[in-house]
């Protein structure tokens, strides 16, 4: 009998563990997915630039989370000599995230130097901007911290714009789904937005030419092909620009400081 009441009681803590899982399945699965999954150590034995290395084994790779602005940009120097000067013949540790490569075949890793994380230091330091293109979102918090911070600390890339319209132009909302930009011209003054620019986490870039926002008024800045006027600007040349997974706009002025940023 008491062989019969042990086995009874197994069978119905096994049932409530079974059903305690299925009830967790899914936080148990968001744990494992924010997991890091491999890590190695290797030398940097050469910067690239600011956002690529290459390591002792001749491969290249490419840090994640980031971008850095691109050669012929301004502050690609500064940022290709900052992380010269942290890493470079230097050993690190190289945590991979979800992917191994990207289309390039270089290694997609974050990058740590006793515990720091030097992806995050880029973007606190205003040598680049939170990138996180795909559905993998491990740090992301972190990152658009780091980002605010450096907002707050007004340096690099970071650097607020002190023109005129600084204080007017806003970006009052960004509709993804029909890949439109609404801004604001909050001032009783017509504002010159002539070479502002507009760019997403990545390479993507839409540049106001020869165009003036009237007092009071707002302009839409819309995906694909058409025919300008004074209510809306087309971004031609792309068939997208604004991902499901989520982005971020800058909006600059002509010398490149920043006006606003606009992050979901």
């Amino acid at each position: 009998m008491n062989n019969k009441r042990g086995g009874l009681f197994v069978f119905l803590f096994l049932i409530v563990l079974f059903l305690i899982f299925l009830l967790n399945y899914s936080k148990i699965d968001s744990l494992l997915g924010s997991v890091v999954y491999e890590q190695e150590i290797a030398n940097v034995s050469r910067v690239i630039d600011g956002d690529t290395i290459e390591i002792e084994t001749k491969e290249n790779v490419r840090l994640l989370g980031i971008n850095t602005p691109e050669r012929g940009e301004k502050y690609y120097f500064e940022a290709k000599e900052y992380l010269k000067m942290r890493i470079e013949g230097r050993e690190a540790v190289l945590r991979k995230s979800v992917e191994d490569k990207d289309k390039y075949g270089r290694k997609l890793r974050f990058v740590f130097l006793e515990e720091e994380n030097i992806n995050l230091e880029m973007v606190e330091k205003g040598f680049a901007n939170p990138y996180f293109p795909d559905e993998d979102k491990m740090y992301i918090k972190e990152f658009r911290e780091a980002w605010r911070r450096c907002v707050e600390n007004n340096v690099n890339l970071c650097e607020k714009s002190t023109a005129a319209c600084s204080v007017c132009i806003k970006i009052q909302e960004l509709d993804y789904i029909d890949e439109e930009i609404e801004i604001l011209n909050s001032c009783s003054l017509e504002c010159n937005l002539d070479q502002w620019t507009i760019k997403d986490e990545g390479r993507k870039k839409f540049v106001f030419e020869d165009f003036k926002l009237k007092p009071l008024s707002r302009i839409i800045v819309k995906t694909g092909a058409g025919e300008n006027s004074e209510e809306i600007l087309f971004w031609g040349g792309e068939e997208y620009v604004w991902t499901d997974s989520g982005d971020s706009l800058y909006l600059r002025d002509s010398k490149n400081k920043l006006i606003n940023y606009y992050e979901y």
